[in-house]
């Protein structure tokens, strides 16, 4: 039977009907799109308000209070008296704690990323330990406690650990599973553990030495090793970004993250390494500090949601605002005496890792 004109125009007038239905779906979804986007920087561009507003704080508060115009001067004219004490200590341990805090915090995002464990910190793959024990064999073998030494015993030590455990993990069930990862992470952990505090307790000047560092503190630090610690810092940043997508990918699971193209083997090594970097840089200037690692990423997935590319760098400044926001509070409740930055995130930590498994953070991300 020919084709009616009737029939045509009833055709092309259904085509033109789901071309603009596919044109208004797509559209939405832009608008959408860019509605999260906007309201994702807004939350940055927040988060970064707050960082600036924490490090005005940190540097106002301590023994003496401070207004923000003598900071101002103190900046300014260093010799002036209260430049002494704005310097001296003040600026110091507000750049430490800036650079410990954004490091563990993305360090702990790709930890949680790559284990899909909401409960991973970058302890757990041995990293805080292995920098740990390399400290106290620097201290007892070589008798030396300085900072920039202690930075490059710190990254030998978290590389060594990183190495080992991602070997164990490779010759077990392999890389397909976080599983054998997290083991792997946790009996060496145990293992390193074990020999610093056979180490420490065979001495006691590394005891003494160890029991200042290992509780994680900001007072009475130098800039010394700064430059140092920036470049692993950057390297690791720049690690973790180039981790970003494979993290997308292995949060829909290792079969799915296979299917996209995604190699386990690259994903996971690139991970390790800017773990391994990032942790190492935050543990050498300030002590294994724990929990940032934990909380800073949970707070960063409630506000901006679990896309990477916009996690890490909110991971990034809530760990900074966190540690920073620790250790001010250490400062008033210490009375003379300050309460080490290490001790309250403890607490706080303790406190916030029984709330995630409250909520039933146990499951996989």
């Amino acid at each position: 039977m020919p084709r009616t004109p009737a029939r045509a125009s009833d055709r092309r007038s259904a085509g033109r009907a789901e071309r603009r239905d596919r044109r208004d779906r797509r559209d939405r979804r832009q608008r959408t799109h860019g509605s999260h986007r906007s309201a994702r920087a807004l939350v940055l561009l927040a988060l970064g308000a707050g960082v600036v507003a924490v490090c005005l704080v940190s540097l106002m508060l301590g023994s003496n209070l401070i207004s923000p115009s003598a900071v101002i001067t103190g900046l300014v004219d260093p010799s002036h008296d209260v430049g002494a004490v704005v310097w001296g200590s003040r600026v110091p341990r507000t750049v430490l704690g800036l650079i410990s805090g954004c490091c563990l915090g993305i360090a702990g995002a790709v930890m949680q990323g790559q284990t899909r464990n909401p409960l991973a910190d970058p302890g757990l793959f041995g990293v805080s330990a292995g920098a740990s024990l390399a400290v106290v064999v620097g201290v007892y073998v070589l008798g030396t406690s300085s900072v920039l030494t202690t930075l490059w015993l710190a990254l030998a030590g978290a590389t060594v650990a990183s190495v080992l455990v991602f070997t164990v993990a490779a010759l077990g069930r392999g890389l397909a599973s976080p599983v054998p990862l997290a083991i792997a992470g946790t009996a060496v952990s145990a293992l390193l553990v074990a020999l610093t505090s056979y180490l420490v307790l065979s001495d006691e000047t590394t005891l003494a030495a160890y029991r200042i560092w290992v509780v994680g503190s900001l007072s009475g630090r130098t800039l010394t090793g700064v430059d140092a610690a920036l470049l692993f810092a950057g390297a690791g940043i720049v690690c973790a970004a180039a981790n970003i997508r494979s993290l997308n990918n292995l949060s829909l699971g290792t079969e799915m993250a296979s299917g996209l193209g995604e190699s386990l083997l690259r994903a996971r090594l690139v991970g390790l390494v800017a773990i391994t970097l990032l942790t190492a840089a935050g543990v050498a200037l300030t002590g294994p500090i724990a929990f940032v690692g934990l909380t800073a990423p949970h707070i960063a997935r409630r506000l901006i949601g679990g896309d990477h590319y916009w996690l890490l760098p909110a991971s990034g400044l809530i760990g900074a605002i966190v540690l920073l926001g620790c250790d001010v509070v250490g400062r008033l409740i210490g009375g003379n005496a300050e309460v080490p930055v290490g001790v309250v995130l403890t607490v706080l930590g303790g406190i916030a890792f029984v709330l995630i498994v409250r909520r039933g953070r146990m499951a996989e991300l």
